[in-house]
């Protein structure tokens, strides 16, 4: 990373550990943030800063209190005023994407804590001005907006508005919207904060080595079985040394959520984001239904299966990511990986391999598991007017190249989605997944063609179905956790042991009876970062795993011009509603069989592994 701020002795920690990894992985790569700034200490930022809050102050002052007047004038006028409101939130997007991407970087660094929670604040303070364009553009009276949207120019954010229309029903007065604003700063972007600090400064002991989260976690998939026992103990333990600031967190942002909800006049508790993902409760319910309905068609049937591969009745909860047996357990190269993500984008189409091929050439990747990352991995679309950047944390594991193969699927599709600028770039969740699963799935394909034996083309589909097992049914068992804290967090407090009980009874119905769930794994729903910052995020998972089965079977059915529809979808953004999206492939979400399409994909791989069973 081009930006070091962390005390010399942090600094002489994490480059030990970057030459560790490079002795064995090769050199993995660091993202150069350089697009936006040199340094947290750049005088461009503050040059910035004060340009993004005078443009904010001089927009309020030259519009407020104007729009329908002008709207009812000037369809082009109204265009011009709407592309200067994007050239503001561009800019303040490239002063939050900086801040945001260096933080993760090194979240216990209190120079990047202080620099982040700054620029949070000072941004806060600036959109307060323009916190009326929105909420005065829905006051404008249809069949004013009708006229105007007349003109060419109007006509190209039509997408837009038409999306911003449908927030009318929640919108509240300008002065309760500016309070709700300004008091996220310490409220629940201040709990975010502490969640993130919390995770990433916590250690986990084993053998006296203390670990950080990702390598913890990574152990879990270790080939010895000891060594995965260790890994949970030490979890569990810290999770439990940690359980009453999760229980706080957890209270905390649930009851913000509730009021929030409350006062923008949400009927159910996840309403808000299903109007985020622009997708209908219905659509969402129906997958919930069809997915729990198929636990014992999948999840439990599979590691029932596996317990028996692993020579045990039941496996412990720490055995549930375990690679088989023979399987080939070799650390994989940075090289390596990148290649077989390439390779595998190339077959499919060279423009897609080329725009992934950027992440790796102009450094838009940050690889190394440091102390002090966050964990995970993500891809950040930052603003058009730069590029997306892909954060992993890659140990070496075919898990982790495959989640290179996913966030990289992500970063292509915000590079083509891009055009569409600062308003209508930005996908849904529930089709922000397509790029990502799909780029798993051509991955996974192009390594199961080239298994050389029966045994090897096991052990790749086991992964396969493991990793679509943890997108689809442990997503919705999340979803499901979810709304059940939601639900009763509005009727008082949830003490850690129900909080551990809601955890424990859901995974039992989701795991199934061939995993033993006892022995600690009742904290685990503590580090879950999706629960803290994205409520309800997880189902988009498992829609874009079930969308993208159907969707690959289209593709392997396909004749020529699959590839160019595929573009196109990518390239839509968020100007276009999914069932826009999907009609050209014939799919359609609103069918409750779509769904089941989906999930049939998973469970004919299980029987596939059930007839090689069967037959050796």
């Amino acid at each position: 990373m081009n930006v070091k701020h962390a005390f010399p002795f942090s600094a002489a920690f994490q480059n030990a550990e970057a030459t560790a990894a490079s002795s064995s992985l090769g050199d993995l790569p660091e993202w150069d943030l350089s697009v936006f700034y040199s340094s947290m200490d750049a005088p461009e930022i503050d040059v910035d800063m004060v340009k993004a809050k005078d443009l904010a102050e001089q927009f309020e002052t030259e519009f407020k209190g104007k729009l329908a007047e002008i709207a009812g004038r000037s369809g082009d006028e109204l265009a011009g005023i709407i592309s200067r409101y994007e050239v503001i939130e561009d800019l303040m997007g490239r002063i939050g994407s900086f801040a945001g991407l260096t933080y993760t970087g090194d979240t216990t660094d209190p120079a990047r804590q202080k620099f982040y929670g700054d620029v949070q604040e000072k941004l806060t303070t600036a959109s307060l001005h323009l916190l009326f364009f929105t909420l005065e553009m829905n006051k404008i009276e249809d069949a004013v907006l009708d006229n105007a949207l007349a003109s060419e120019k109007l006509a190209y954010f039509r997408p837009w508005l038409e999306e911003l229309r449908k927030e009318r029903p929640h919108e509240r007065s300008e002065e309760i919207e500016q309070l709700f604003h300004e008091k996220h700063v310490t409220g629940a972007a201040a709990w975010n904060r502490l969640f993130d600090e919390t995770i990433s400064g916590s250690r986990y002991e084993i053998d006296g080595e203390e670990l950080s989260i990702e390598q913890t976690l990574n152990l879990l998939q270790d080939s010895d079985g000891e060594n995965r026992s260790k890994a949970a103990a030490a979890l569990s333990k810290t999770f439990a040394k940690n359980l009453s600031v999760f229980t706080l967190i957890t209270n905390t942002l649930a009851k913000d959520k509730d009021t929030y909800d409350r006062w923008h006049n949400f009927d159910d508790i996840a309403d808000s984001r299903h109007l985020a993902n622009r997708v209908e409760r219905d659509v969402v319910d129906a997958l919930v239904d069809a997915v729990r309905d198929a636990y014992p068609r999948l999840s439990h049937r599979y590691y029932a299966m596996k317990a028996k591969w692993l020579g045990v009745e039941k496996m412990h909860f720490w055995d549930r990511n375990a690679p088989l047996p023979q399987a080939d357990n070799r650390e994989i190269p940075w090289e390596e990986a990148k290649s077989t993500v390439l390779n595998a984008y190339s077959k499919f189409s060279p423009e897609l391999s080329g725009i992934a091929e950027q992440f790796f050439d102009k450094n838009w990747i940050d690889a190394p598991a440091r102390p002090g990352k966050s964990p995970g991995a993500f891809a950040h679309p930052t603003v058009p007017s730069a590029h997306p950047f892909v954060l992993v944390n890659y140990q070496g594991k075919i898990r982790d190249v495959m989640t290179l193969a996913h966030e990289l699927g992500h970063g292509v599709h915000q590079v083509l989605a891009a055009p569409n600028g600062a308003l209508m770039a930005p996908t849904p969740l529930t089709l922000a997944e397509t790029a990502s699963v799909f780029g798993e799935m051509l991955t996974f394909k192009d390594l199961l063609a080239n298994a050389e034996t029966p045994e090897k083309r096991q052990i790749m589909i086991a992964g396969k179905v493991e990793d679509m097992l943890n997108t689809v049914v442990r997503q919705i068992a999340f979803y499901t956790f979810e709304r059940q804290v939601h639900e009763l967090r509005k009727e008082g407090e949830l003490t850690a042991e129900q909080l551990s009980a809601i955890w424990m009874g859901i995974q039992e119905e989701s795991l199934g009876d061939a995993i033993d769930l006892e022995g600690g794994y009742e904290n685990y729903w503590t580090y879950i970062p999706h629960f803290i910052h994205s409520p309800f995020y997880v189902y988009a998972y498992a829609f874009g795993d079930c969308l993208v089965n159907s969707l690959y079977a289209v593709y392997e059915e396909a004749e020529e011009g699959f590839q160019q529809k595929y573009f196109d979808l990518l390239k839509a953004g968020g100007t276009k509603h999914h069932s826009e999206l999907l009609a050209p492939f014939g799919l359609d979400a609103t069918d409750p069989a779509f769904w089941q399409k989906g999930l049939a994909v998973i469970e004919r791989l299980i029987d596939e592994l059930e007839e090689m069973d069967n037959a050796g």
